[in-house]
């Protein structure tokens, strides 16, 4: 579904992250020459949490 956000829920958001209280969390990390297979798990939504894409190492 769509998520819309407004600027309270995002500052209230922001608060709670910043004093440690959520955090997100990262399902898997894929370097950038591997950017298709880190869409094919997302496309195929073989995940739990974030993909993240790392561009520097």
């Amino acid at each position: 579904g769509i998520l819309r956000r407004n600027p309270r829920d995002l500052e209230h958001m922001n608060g709670l992250y910043e004093a440690g209280k959520v955090r997100p969390v990262i399902d898997r990390r894929f370097p950038l020459g591997e950017v298709a297979e880190a869409y094919r798990c997302f496309e195929e939504q073989r995940f739990k949490g974030k993909i993240v894409i790392t561009v520097i190492e």
